[in-house]
């Protein structure tokens, strides 16, 4: 009973949901079908904070303190642009896939292409805004804090968005003891 308790304290559910255990009662289209809304709902999400940062980095040049800058933050600011260049390329594809292999009954090929393309997006997004502090850390503050800073973005970006949910998927996919 106390174990039952501290899990509804928790809010953990006693027993996985039947979507988890994989018991929904769908067709496999149907199965893609809410695969790719909610693939197309998270890039909604991501998108705008991929579009401001692009935003951002296309008009720093034309700032008249942007020719203060040094060297490496010229550089860091070329690949903080390309990444976020890349990043917009890769988690837009999947509408363009969508629509270029619509009723063709490649449901499931969408799926796949767009859950690659969205984390491969998502990973390049993180590579961006990591940069994007360095250079902005670097130009306001120095080396020194520029190194701090980047290196706590990059383990929060480590555990927070990739070593948190793969943790999670391998303990998932653990056949029980």
């Amino acid at each position: 009973m106390g174990e039952d308790r501290d899990a509804i304290e928790l809010g953990e559910p006693k027993a996985p949901p039947a979507a988890i255990l994989g018991t929904r009662s769908e067709t496999e289209l149907e199965r893609y079908d809410r695969n790719l809304d909610e693939i197309l709902s998270e890039l909604r999400v991501a998108l705008p904070g991929v579009q401001v940062l692009f935003a951002f980095l296309l008009v720093a040049p034309f700032n008249q303190r942007f020719g203060t800058v040094s060297a490496f933050e010229r550089r860091v600011y070329f690949a903080s642009l390309l990444c976020t260049l890349l990043a917009s390329i890769l988690l837009i594809a999947p509408a363009l896939v969508h629509r270029l292999t619509f009723r063709l009954g490649q449901k499931a090929y969408i799926v796949l292409i767009a859950n690659r393309l969205a984390i491969a997006g998502l990973s390049v997004f993180a590579l961006a805004m990591t940069s994007a502090v360095l250079l902005v850390t670097h130009y306001l503050f120095g080396a020194v804090t520029a190194i701090v800073t980047t290196a706590v973005v990059v383990i929060c970006f480590g555990l927070i968005w990739f070593a948190l949910p793969l943790h999670h998927r391998r303990l998932r996919r653990r056949p029980p003891a």
